[in-house]
């Protein structure tokens, strides 16, 4: 230990004899009454990629396979999940703990505009507060059974992102992102963020990735050559998906119907989820002492 040492293991890079010794555990327990199976975080390195959308869509994909879904809302300062699915009712609590707002398919959803008096109203708050009010939404709200969490998070690796791959049991992340050539470098930070928290990433997409013309049937590349393959491979993810820049899916949004939407884009990695939970069925299914392969 330095002579410098501030006892603030979880933010220092030092890997000194007591710090091995007594490694920090920040994981956070969820609600008694919930039983969460797997927590999908959907991370973007900037705003304005449509973080939100691929976390709802994921959320309607899942739900319309017959899992039990949810989405907890941990943009606390831009939330727009509620929007999205036209929900303007506001969470209660009880003796419990709070209630989450059941979508009109069935799907449950946490947010801080759940809680506050009036949409609009700013939240005005530090980075410890603000991580704060995350984990409470692990640990307070009431969930019940979930096959799938998505948890939609702020842009960057700051204090949510940070709070949330410490204190919940990610399984693994989803990264948005979008056409532009600073692509790399925003999917670079987010895929060091997680292998630094060793966190898998599941897939890349890319959002507003073209413009698929209804008269011709031609994709045109508003923003350019696509670099997401690149970044990809670079990066050793395999499973990516390409999202097109389409009017009558924003307009679902703004109308609060993401839950009538059709589009297979994200199919393949909804794929990919389901065989997540039929490794851990096959695995829990195994009394032979080995770990189900």
């Amino acid at each position: 230990m330095s002579d410098s040492c501030s006892q603030t293991c979880g933010s220092c890079g030092e890997e000194c004899d007591e710090r091995a010794e007594s490694p920090v555990d920040f994981s956070e327990k969820p609600h008694e009454l919930s039983k969460i199976k797997k927590v999908i975080g959907v991370v973007s390195g900037k705003g304005g990629v449509g973080k939100s959308l691929v976390t709802s869509l994921m959320a309607v994909s899942m739900n319309r396979k017959g899992y039990k879904t949810a989405i907890l809302d941990a943009d606390i300062t831009g939330p727009s999940i509620p929007k999205v699915f036209g929900i303007h009712t506001k969470a209660t609590s009880n003796e419990a703990g709070f209630i989450p707002i059941s979508s009109k398919t069935g799907i449950e959803i946490m947010s801080i505009n759940l809680l506050l008096e009036n949409d609009t109203d700013p939240v005005i708050w530090r980075g410890p507060v603000i991580a704060g009010a995350v984990k409470q939404f692990w640990t307070d709200v009431i969930w019940g059974d979930v096959d799938y969490m998505f948890v939609d998070m702020p842009p960057g690796t700051g204090d949510v992102p940070l709070t949330v791959f410490q204190s919940l049991p990610v399984d693994g992340i989803i990264i948005v992102t979008s056409p532009q050539e600073l692509v790399s470098m925003i999917v670079a930070k987010a895929v060091k963020m997680a292998e630094m928290m060793n966190i898998p990433v599941i897939g890349l997409v890319e959002n507003m990735s073209y413009f698929q013309c209804p008269d011709c049937d031609k994709k045109h590349l508003i923003f350019g050559e696509s670099h997401v393959d690149e970044a990809a491979k670079k990066h050793g993810i395999d499973l990516i998906a390409k999202m097109p820049i389409n009017s009558a899916l924003a307009g679902a949004c703004d109308k609060g119907l993401i839950e009538l939407y059709e589009g297979d884009w994200l199919d393949q990695i909804g794929e990919f989820l389901e065989a997540m939970e039929i490794d851990e069925e096959e695995n829990e299914s195994c009394s032979c002492g080995c770990s189900g392969n």
